[in-house]
């Protein structure tokens, strides 16, 4: 059934919007158009100024025209198979803005050696000698290569920019004069941008030899496959509050990760351009993606970076495979951090519960319509006049009451807290904000001032650590009336959304703490308040349990602090059908904890499209339902027993996969590679999945197809693998890889298949909430491959503490089966957890044949018992029930 709403205007819920014409295009965007109008340069490296010192080589760049000189550090990240290739000006006339707090920790870096120099080339090359940096002169270029094959190329088609800082005094004299071209101030439609120290722009292209496939750069509402930007939009990354954004579109949204990934069969590679002012990546794939089939030109892609200002940081990840190069990011800005389990249970939100009374029969609406959820969300109608930190007096008198009666039920609460404080003098945290010198400025000295949810607001400057470290304070027990150690924080608005600025946010020139301007630092805004807030909820439980919170805006590192949405969505098919390949560009680049809006934030769903967005949502990594001020009410049970019952299911099926998901998300925070996965990372080698984004892997296992066509009766599933066997979840059928299925649906069915050779994790029930899950015994499926084997593991802790990393409170258990014998053992020998939970139940997909016993033997005792089971003739299932094993115990089955 179609969606009968999807004609209807979308009215926006901020103040006096003007709509989408109030974001730039780039030909408005002054320092895209110098640099594509501005005369060609032609940079040579001096390679008689070469310096290897302190594990990195040094040449001066000079531009023979301009005489502007440049100073280049190549330098080669140990452990991580990565190229560093940093340009500053070689004497700035003051120092240009370096990125700080998004790496991890200063890349540590291998000694280099000259490997050969011949008159227009220098060869460097370190540890065993498999890679090469070859850094040509005129025009200056840097190849590096993996063995003998080039496999990426910096500068190739001589397009090196590199603005030099000016002083304003001389410049101020010419600001009239080069309006038009942008030179020292930008207009825009109303909004004058000085910008202090001239133009400061810099950029650079990369040519990606052998690769015509690339990912990454979100957050774009786009497909996954990143597109040719020829005669287009390039792709923008510039933190922007975009209500209810278009579909396929390159304009910039909420956050920004600029990291690009290429792949091809045989290697994937990676690109991290380390600059956190307004960025434009081009695209150009040669041939072209229409002349493929009928081209002999060898396939290339040339990716084409421009930012504002700073300097020029980029690291080239060498892989070579998928999992290789998500780990090589993942030691440069941090893996994803570990949930609390309640996190991964499903969220209820919207904008906004009317009161505490309406917040309780919401959460015993669950329990009447036996559907688990964890945590309920208040918006900003909390608040007492929109003042963060406050409670509503009416609505909200009680909060302390409130969050006892949802831990009574083991649940949890969330709150808003947005960057902006309301300009009130009477209110004592403004007050100390404005005191404490916690504000951003404007370009004259005084504290800026925007406008936002409660009118006239001042904005933190997240960029200063004392006002980092302040704000961490403020949700202290006793700074923070009425919380609870169960409230958790969402930062919401913080690209940072200014109501009435150019494209609804702040000015470039307003000025951050160090006096740098905010155009140095604009992408990084979100990042640092939910640094702040992930620090603050981690400092009041003196350092032992786990943060979460969830943040709109964000950048490279951001994985490191909680969760991210997409943001303002609409409750339509395109919306359902494009949260997909959002969330999947967002998993490749490290950012796992990820989710949409299920039901879409703004307009009313039809009952059809609820169920699918329900049915998607239960099968991603962050799972809430949140919707706006102005849409009806839509909770699960307001449509009808329908409609429920198949938000129950797809629910209830999330809680009893949730130990499969808790486990992923630990390998995550281990190595760097996402729970959720585009079918290319686990079958890197099959073109055919290089380009789909409408189904993707949870880890390695489980393939999802969500359904999201209004009226479906029948949907196409691409089951990779020429040489795997896949298993429907839902009926068991064995079905060959390597081909597109067509599988029939109905409102009920979500398509789902399990990777033989994998053994899931499942609990045997759901309960009410994920705090009931420890209390419930396990069921494991094996599906058994092609050689007749799986394997697969699970991860156990207390679900909220840091005790897995301080004291090694886990416990990791592997599974596999072989010869019809399948073993329970360590995974991990220095973990010392202890659940108490056990396996119920074994149901081994593609058995070939009935078993004659089938019998338990633990190892400690030598203790062996003959155990019940079943088996299906048609599916090959064997069912093995009435285990009681212990997980944390070594044991074995075997089936004779």
């Amino acid at each position: 059934m179609a969606d009968e709403g999807c004609t209807e205007t979308i009215v926006s819920v901020v103040p006096d919007d003007e709509g989408k014409e109030k974001f730039k295009k780039c030909d408005q965007i002054a320092f895209h158009r110098r640099q594509v109008q501005g005369p060609t340069l032609h940079y040579c490296a001096l390679l008689d100024t070469l310096v290897l010192k302190e594990k990195v080589a040094i040449f001066e760049v000079l531009e023979p025209d301009s005489q502007v000189r440049l100073l280049l550090t190549i330098s080669a990240i140990s452990n991580g198979n990565a190229v560093r290739i940093f340009i500053d000006e070689l004497q700035p006339i003051k120092a240009r803005y370096r990125v700080q707090d998004v790496l991890i920790q200063e890349p540590i870096c291998e000694p280099l050696r000259v490997q050969q120099r011949r008159g227009d080339s220098v060869s460097l090359t370190w540890g065993l000698g498999q890679h090469q940096a070859r850094v040509w002169s005129r025009p200056l270029r840097v190849e590096v290569l993996c063995g003998e094959e080039v496999v990426v190329t910096f500068n190739p088609t001589d397009k090196l920019r590199f603005e030099t800082l000016q002083n304003h005094s001389r410049t101020s004299q010419t600001e009239n004069h080069d309006e038009q071209s942008g030179l020292h101030r930008e207009t825009f439609r109303q909004f004058v941008d000085i910008q202090a120290n001239g133009p400061s722009s810099v950029g650079a292209d990369f040519r990606f030899h052998g690769f015509r496939h690339v990912y990454g750069l979100p957050e774009h509402a786009d497909s996954l496959l990143l597109k040719d930007t020829r005669g287009s939009e390039p792709y923008r990354l510039y933190n922007l509050d975009v209500f209810a954004y278009k579909t396929n579109s390159r304009l910039g949204l909420y956050g920004s990760v600029p990291l690009l990934l290429a792949h091809r069969p045989d290697r994937t590679l990676g690109l991290f351009w380390l600059n956190t002012s307004e960025t434009l990546v081009d695209v150009h794939y040669t041939p072209s993606h229409e002349e493929r089939k009928r081209s002999r030109v060898p396939p290339q892609t040339d990716v084409g970076w421009l930012s504002e200002s700073g300097v020029l940081d980029c690291m080239v990840l060498l892989g070579p495979t998928p999992h290789l190069a998500f780990s090589q990011y993942a030691q440069l800005t941090g893996p994803q951090a570990l949930p609390p389990l309640f996190s991964l249970g499903y969220h209820q939100s919207r904008w906004n519960y009317d009161d505490e009374a309406d917040v309780k029969a919401v959460d015993a609406g669950f329990d009447l319509h036996a559907i688990p959820y964890d945590v309920i969300w208040l918006d900003i109608e909390h608040t007492d006049g929109k003042r963060y930190f406050t409670w509503d007096p009416v609505h909200f008198p009680d909060p302390l009451g409130l969050q006892r009666h949802l831990v009574a039920r083991k649940r949890k609460l969330v709150v808003i807290s947005d960057p902006h404080l309301k300009m009130d003098p009477g209110w004592p945290l403004y007050n100390e904000a404005r005191n404490g010198g916690h504000f951003v400025k404007d370009r004259e000295g005084n504290i800026y001032q925007g406008s936002c949810w409660p009118g006239e607001s001042c904005y933190l400057d997240y960029s200063n650590p004392a006002t980092r470290s302040w704000y961490s304070t403020q949700f202290s027990l006793d700074k923070y009336t009425g919380s609870t150690p169960s409230l958790f924080v969402w930062n919401d608005m913080n690209e940072p959304s200014v109501f009435g600025g150019p494209e609804q946010t702040m000015p470039k020139d307003t000025v951050h703490h160090g006096g740098w301007e905010h155009r140095d630092l604009h992408n990084l805004y979100g990042f640092l308040q939910h640094m702040s807030t992930a620090e603050g909820l981690v400092t009041r439980s003196a350092g032992s349990e786990r943060s979460f919170v969830l943040s709109r805006s964000f950048f490279a590192g951001s994985q490191r602090f909680g969760a991210v949405w997409t943001g303002d969505n609409v409750a339509s098919w395109e919306y359902l059908q494009i949260s997909i390949p959002m969330l999947l560009s967002l998993s490749v680049v490290g950012v796992a904890f990820c989710g949409a809006d299920v039901g879409g934030f703004v307009k009313d769903p039809h009952p059809e499209l609820l169920v699918r967005w329900y049915q998607a949502g239960s099968l991603q990594p962050f799972f809430r339902g949140h919707s706006a001020i102005t849409t009806r009410r839509r909770e699960p049970w307001l449509f009808g027993d329908a409609v429920t019952a198949a938000i129950r299911s797809a629910v209830q099926s999330r809680y009893r996969l949730l130990p499969y998901w808790y486990t992923l998300f630990y390998l995550s925070q281990r190595c760097g590679l996402a729970p959720l996965r585009p079918l290319w990372v686990e079958f890197p080698r099959e073109e055919n999945t290089f380009s789909v984004d409408h189904q993707y892997m949870i880890g390695a296992a489980l393939l999802v197809c969500p359904v999201t066509e209004a009226g479906a009766r029948e949907v196409q599933v691409v089951l990779p693998g020429s040489g795997e066997v896949w298993y429907d979840v839902q009926s068991m059928e064995q079905v060959r890889g390597g081909q597109t299925v067509r599988m029939p649906v109905t409102l009920d069915t979500v398509p789902v298949f399990q990777r033989g050779g994998t053994v899931v994790p499942r609990r045997a029930g759901c309960g009410s909430c994920t705090a009931d899950l420890e209390l419930l015994p396990f069921c494991l499926t094996v599906a058994l491959g092609s050689n007749g084997g799986a394997v697969g593991e699970l991860y156990l802790d207390n679900g909220h503490s840091f005790g897995y990393r301080d004291r090694k409170d886990f416990c990791l258990r592997r599974f596999s089966m072989l010869s019809g014998r399948l073993v329970c053992c360590c995974a991990s020998e220095e973990g010392r957890f202890t659940s108490g939970s056990v396996v119920q139940s074994v149901i081994v997909m593609g058995m070939s044949k009935k078993p004659s016993r089938v019998t338990a033997h633990i190892s400690a005792g030598s203790k062996s018992v003959t155990v019940k089971f079943g088996f299906e003739e048609a599916g090959h299932v064997l069912t093995v029930t009435g285990l009681n094993l212990k997980v944390e115990e070594d044991w074995e089955i075997h089936t004779e």
